[in-house]
Formats: structure tokens, sequence, C-alpha cells
């Protein structure tokens, strides 16, 4: 195999110095295609030294995977002139760190090489300023007979359009008619594009808009645009829309003062939120006395979060249960200091005063039992991840993954990972899994595999008995083995397990975990994998077909 790798390696250098850009273009798929990326590494470093453009390409690619975003920008950048990929590879790493710079490398791509991606995410980046229209008849103009990839854009652009047509058609009936019912109906298509807002964030100006023409028909819509604001206006909202709900409380809107208690409950204001859910809970809102009894529970005030419990209904189902939970949190001597809500105040003045490790304890104890939303815990969790701890910067990566930020998620499980934290080495696992860098995969498993957890053990030693390091492999497999329980993944441990133990001439040990493997494969590993991922496909063991061959040696 070195051999192989030495041979394709030297033609790969000798094609780029050569100017050879298809030869060298090859080879370099030999090492891509084979997943022989740390070795590819040197070879391709030579070719772009030669001015090999596919090589600065696929080491840039490489490069990002693996973390260094200055080195992957400094080779796509140093040939994007003359090679499309690349200019689509730096116009999506510029992209991701918000720099308007990448409109200019979209650009170039599509109009110096015709590569359809920079024309999709030139289109998409139109719509993001709430230019559907514009984006839609960009993206279908100078097409060709294979740019089908286009229309699923255009046709998204057009849908939200039409949408927006829709609400503004509603809005308009609802204002001739002085009906404020038809205005809060009128408003639910933006309610299914909702999701769309975070990644075209012009369209917020067209929402708002509407929302603001509901607004002043209805009270319940203040309180929907009240709602959008927080979701899409950042902190700077706030104001405004507390000052909607408010004003919809004032005219008598039943739904106001319970709103008030959610979103005051989602910024960890757990007085105010206290103080709306009261008054609702007080006029026989179920809802809000179902929050308020929470509310309470959380602060260890029993009595009052059982009877606002009763008042849901002691028959209800769910009451029953946290009846139960309290009675049995007072039989057990009360909750542990993570959970407990009356530190709060005192956490809070320490965090406000600078203390990292009290504003981390606070966004903790915010998020896992105070009911505070993601948006409003990162400004509590990032002074300790900022600080170096690794707790709070894989919890800061958990946050802006539920919030849809990927590339801050990444950033802050790498930080994490390195740092030494089991979990991110877990994702940064996976992460490089997913982009089909096995080699970079199999190293961060192997540190994540150092909690002890059968699950990481599996994963390592899985890819490295796919590279056929079945020796290395061997113990952690028998980890996973031996400790994985009744989980699906001891199923598919198994079937390494006895590969390794196979290949290792170990066949009266293979046979167990083999027969194993065999009997479950199907529900608990195949099910799991895609059937279209040849890639996959390709490197996943056949248990049986190893069980049939390590009974057949037995019985010769």
């Amino acid at each position: 195999m070195m051999e192989e790798i030495q041979a394709h390696g030297e033609a790969l250098v000798a094609a780029a110095r050569a100017g050879d850009a298809k030869t060298a273009r090859r080879h370099t798929d030999f090492f891509v295609l084979r997943k022989h990326v740390d070795e590819g590494i040197p070879y391709w470093e030579q070719a772009v030294a030669a001015g090999d453009a596919f090589s600065h390409y696929t080491l840039a690619r490489y490069r990002k995977i693996r973390g260094d975003r200055q080195a992957a920008d400094a080779l796509y950048r140093a040939v994007a002139d003359r090679h499309a990929g690349c200019a689509y590879g730096l116009g999506v790493l510029l992209r991701e760190d918000g720099d308007p710079e990448a409109v200019e490398w979209f650009r170039r791509g599509w109009e110096g090489g015709r590569h359809l991606d920079c024309k999709i995410e030139l289109g998409k980046l139109i719509a993001a300023e709430g230019r559907l229209e514009e984006a839609s008849k960009f993206l279908m103009s100078d097409i060709e007979l294979g740019d089908i990839a286009v229309f699923r854009w255009a046709q998204l652009f057009d849908s939200i359009g039409e949408d927006f047509d829709r609400v503004a058609a509603g809005l308009d009936a609802a204002e001739a008619a002085g009906d404020g019912d038809a205005a809060v109906e009128a408003l639910r298509p933006l309610f299914d594009l909702e999701k769309h807002f975070r990644d075209y964030p012009g369209l917020t100006i067209e929402a708002a808009r509407q929302y603001r023409r509901a607004s002043g028909l209805s009270a319940a819509a203040r309180v929907d645009h009240a709602v959008f604001l927080t979701e899409t206006g950042g902190e700077e909202s706030w104001p405004e829309a507390r000052g909607l709900v408010l004003q919809a409380h004032e005219e008598g809107y039943e739904g106001a003062a319970y709103a008030l208690g959610v979103l005051h409950e989602q910024r960890g204001d757990l007085g105010d939120a206290e103080h709306w859910y009261g008054l609702a809970a007080a006029k026989g809102q179920p809802r809000a006395q179902w929050n308020l009894a929470l509310l309470h529970k959380r602060q260890r005030r029993y009595e009052e979060a059982e009877r606002w419990f009763r008042e849901v209904g002691e028959d209800d189902e769910d009451v029953v249960e946290q009846l139960a939970r309290i009675a049995a949190i007072r039989a057990g001597g009360g909750v542990g200091p993570g959970k407990d809500l009356r530190r709060l105040p005192g956490l809070r003045e320490r965090a406000e005063a600078g203390d990292v490790h009290a504003s981390y304890a606070y966004g903790r104890i915010l998020g896992d039992w105070a009911g505070a939303d993601d948006l409003h815990l990162i400004r509590w969790i990032e002074p300790a991840a900022l600080a170096g701890h690794e707790d709070a910067a894989y919890d800061l990566a958990e946050l802006y993954g539920a919030l849809r930020r990927p590339v801050l998620r990444d950033r802050w499980y790498r930080t994490a990972a390195e740092a030494g934290h089991h979990d991110a080495c877990n994702q940064m696992g996976w992460l490089s899994e997913y982009h089909r860098d096995y080699q970079e995969a199999e190293r961060w498993y192997v540190r994540a595999a150092g909690d002890g957890s059968p699950l990481n053990a599996m994963l390592a030693g899985k890819l490295k008995a796919q590279r056929g390091a079945f020796a290395e492999a061997e113990p952690f497999l028998q980890v996973a083995w031996e400790e994985g329980g009744d989980s699906a993944y001891r199923t598919e441990a198994a079937g390494y397990y006895g590969l390794v133990l196979h290949r290792l001439g170990r066949l009266m040990e293979a046979v167990e975990p083999l027969r194993t493997a065999t009997a479950r494969w199907d529900e608990d590993v195949s099910a799991r994998y895609s059937r279209d991922d040849l890639d996959v496909l390709a490197r996943t063991v056949d248990p049986a077909k190893e069980l049939a061959a390590v009974e057949a040696a037995l019985q010769a």
C-alpha cells in the first residue's frame, strides 16, 4: 500500500510541475477516494507550490475541515481568479464569516467559470436581502440543460413571495372590513415562513410591515407581532415587543398576561414572569396555572406549586405526576444546588460584577431549570467559554447548534475538544466523518474514548478496523462489546470486533460476537444508515459473511 501511495503522490507532483492538470487531478482522486488524506497532504503541498489549482482546492478543503480556516482562505484565494471551485470555496468561507466579499467571489465563479453553485449562492444572497422576485429571475436566467439545481431555489423564493402576497391580500380585506379576527387569521402564512428568516433576514422587513398592519386592527395580532420581534429582532427589539403586549393587556386581551409571562421566563426574568403568570392564573387560565406551578416548584415553593397544580385539575394525569414528584423531593430532602433557583439573584450579582464562573452557573440554571430561551443564555455562558472553561465552550456550541448557527457551533466544539472535553471530541469526530475525513475522525474518537464510554470506544475501534489497523482496534472494540449492554451500538461493535478477531487469527473468540451481530444487524445497524450512501456501505462490515468464513475455517 505504501508503495502505491508513493507512486501516486510522486506522479501527482510530477504532473503538477508539468502543468498537466488532468493527470494531477486523477492522482488527487486516488487519495480522496481511498481516504488517504494524511498521506495526500504532503504531496498536495508540493503540487500547490507548483501551481496546480485543483490541489489548492483539495488542500484548502481539508485545511478547513481540520480547523485551519486561515490557511484555507489563503489556498482558495491564491487561484480563485482562475479556478471556479476555489472561487466558490472562498465565497462559502467568507459568507460563513459574514464577510460581504463573498458576493464578489461567487460572482466571479459564476461569470468566469459557470460554477452553478456560485450562481445559486448569489441567488440566495439576493433573497437574503428580501429581493425575492429578483433572486428567482436571476436563477432562471441564462440556464442550460443540466442546470436543474436552480429550480428548487427559484421555486422556494416564488412560494415565499406568494405567501407574502396572500398575507397582504388578507390584511387588505381585514382593513376594509375593520375585522381584527380576520387580521389575525391573515398572518398565519407568516408562521410557516419563520424557518426562513434566519437564512434570509431581509424577509423580516416585509414580515414586520405586515405584522404592524395587523397590530393596528387587533390586540391578539400585537402579541403575535411581539413574539416575531423577540425571535428576529435581537435584544434591541425587546422594549417594542414588551410595549405591544402591555398595550394588548391594557386593552383587555386575555392572552396578553400569559404571553408576557412566557416572554419574561424565556429571558430569565423570573420575578416578572411570576407576576404575569399570576395575573393570568387568577383568571382561570390553565396554561398560566401550569407554568406558575412549575416556576414555584423550581423555586422550592412547594405549597404554592401544589396549589396551582390542583387548580389545573387534580384528575389530570400530568398534575398527578407533578404532585408525586413534589412528594418525592420532600421525602428525599430537596434538590441539588444546580437545580436551586433561589441561587439565581446572588449568582447574577456576581456575574454582572465579572465573575465568569458565577455567570456560567447562572446560565446553566436558567437554561436547565428556569425555562430560559437559548438565545438569552449566550450572554451568560460565553464569558466562561472565552476564559477557557471547556464545559462552557461545549455548552456554548450546543446553544449555537440549537439556534442553527453551524459555524459558531463547530468553532466552539473544536475549542472544547482541543481542551479535552470528551463529548466535544465526539462531535468533532462526527463532523470529520460527515466530511469523509475518516483519519481525522478516528483521532477525535480516540480522544473521546478517553472518557471510558463504550460508544466512543466503538466509534474509534470501528474506524481503526475499517482502515485495517486490527491490533489497534481490538482493545476499543472489546470495551464496547463487553460494556455496551443491550444498546444498538453494541451490535455494531460486535460486528467489527468479530472482524478484528478473525483477522488477528482468534477464530474461536470471533464466533460469539459475529453471531450476535448477524442476528441483530438489520434491526440495530443497517436501519441507521442510508442505503444510498455507497461510501458508507462499502466500508461497512458484513458480519454474516465474516461468520461464514470463520466457521468454514474452524471446520477445516
